[in-house]
């Protein structure tokens, strides 16, 4: 039941009801006495009301009851409560505020207007001529030129654009990179200038040989472990993206492998996050690898990977982040080698105990005869 009050007592005070709140907390402040918690939190209440109806001695007269509280949280609110309470009140400059007149003293605002109209000078000549015709609006030439100069730019800098990026599997450990960067407009664009600049100065130790200066372009690396392949293609990436006008994370490639004497498992990952790239219009991103057969691709999205002759392609998806995962069996030709060497070892010796069970013995040069026949 006292719960029930105070919550109702709570209720009262968020409404702004102070007279009912203190209706409600008098009959337990009368019950529970000001050492009690209880006592101590319903008073608290008490002081906020008494605040609100603008009666300061019933809410000093409650704080400095609070002394005796045994709660020291409740001690210490309601000590700053009654220094605020306590505190001299300070004198408003008048010019802090702003005192309205009274609406009842005051002339009609009609009154003025109909007396200042009887005192106006009325004007006896000819009313003023139209301003003069200044023709129709003509349309901003100049503005529609440099917009369609813009868009046909935007166009051919960002639209009509193929990156086809290969790696090649040469041997255990090792990749090949290889990137072509054809322009269908029949032209090379301005920042594939740009670009090949860039690459040659970002590539002090030539790994990167770059061919081709019209339309289209190409990159190749020689073959080479798979971590510098990663940081080749991470810095062509960016220097791409760069010359787009977008930013992009670096990619992830990530080659393990397990070698069983005659072949090695390898296990692929590469990540490509192109989300930036989705307000690059035009934009065709391939990426093929070789050679792989389509059932080593474990993962391929968001877009799966196709066959194509000895290898897979897989069409990359602007805007999205793009995982292809491979497992693939590869061929050591060193094991194979050494495996068909120790086959015909074993052959060897199989022919020459074979030749031992049948009493030949061990082969022997021809014995030489003499002049007379003996």
């Amino acid at each position: 039941m006292e719960d029930e009050s105070l919550l109702s007592a709570r209720r009262a005070l968020e409404r702004g009801d102070y007279g009912q709140c203190l209706r409600l907390l008098q009959p337990l402040a009368d019950q529970h006495p000001p050492s009690s918690p209880f006592g101590g939190q319903l008073r608290l209440l008490m002081v906020t009301a008494w605040i609100g109806q603008g009666d300061t001695a019933a809410a000093q007269a409650c704080c400095r009851s609070l002394r005796a509280s045994t709660d020291p949280e409740l001690r210490l609110q309601a000590r700053d409560l009654q220094m605020i309470l306590d505190a001299p009140a300070l004198q408003r400059p008048a010019n802090w505020s702003l005192t309205l007149p009274s609406l009842g003293g005051a002339e009609p605002l009609e009154g003025r207007l109909k007396s200042a109209s009887r005192w106006m000078p009325r004007r006896d000549g000819p009313p003023e001529p139209p301003p003069p015709p200044v023709g129709p609006t003509r349309q901003p030439l100049g503005f529609a030129v440099v917009a369609l100069v813009l868009l046909l730019v935007l166009t051919l800098l960002s639209g009509c654009l193929r990156v086809d990026t290969e790696l090649q599997f040469p041997g255990p450990g090792r990749l090949q990179l290889t990137q072509v960067w054809s322009s269908d407009t029949g032209r090379q664009l301005p920042w594939q200038q740009r670009f090949a600049t860039a690459v040659a100065e970002a590539d002090p130790g030539a790994r990167l040989s770059l061919k081709g200066d019209g339309p289209r372009q190409e990159l190749r690396s020689p073959s080479l472990p798979a971590v510098e392949i990663q940081a080749l293609l991470a810095r062509t990436t960016t220097l791409a993206a760069e010359r787009i006008g977008v930013e992009l994370p670096p990619p992830r490639l990530e080659l393990s492998e397990r070698n069983w004497l005659l072949g090695v498992r390898q296990h692929l990952w590469l990540e490509l996050d192109l989300q930036p790239l989705d307000a690059v219009p035009g934009l065709d991103l391939q990426m093929v690898l070789r050679p792989v057969s389509l059932g080593a691709v474990r993962q391929a999205a968001p877009r799966p990977a196709a066959r194509e002759g000895t290898g897979v392609r897989w069409p990359l998806a602007t805007g999205a982040a793009n995982r292809l995962e491979l497992r693939t069996w590869r061929w050591s030709r060193l094991g194979l080698g050494g495996m068909v060497i120790l086959l015909l070892l074993c052959a060897a010796l199989a022919l020459q105990r074979l030749r031992w069970s049948s009493g030949f013995g061990w082969p022997e040069l021809p014995v030489p005869q003499d002049a007379d026949g003996a």
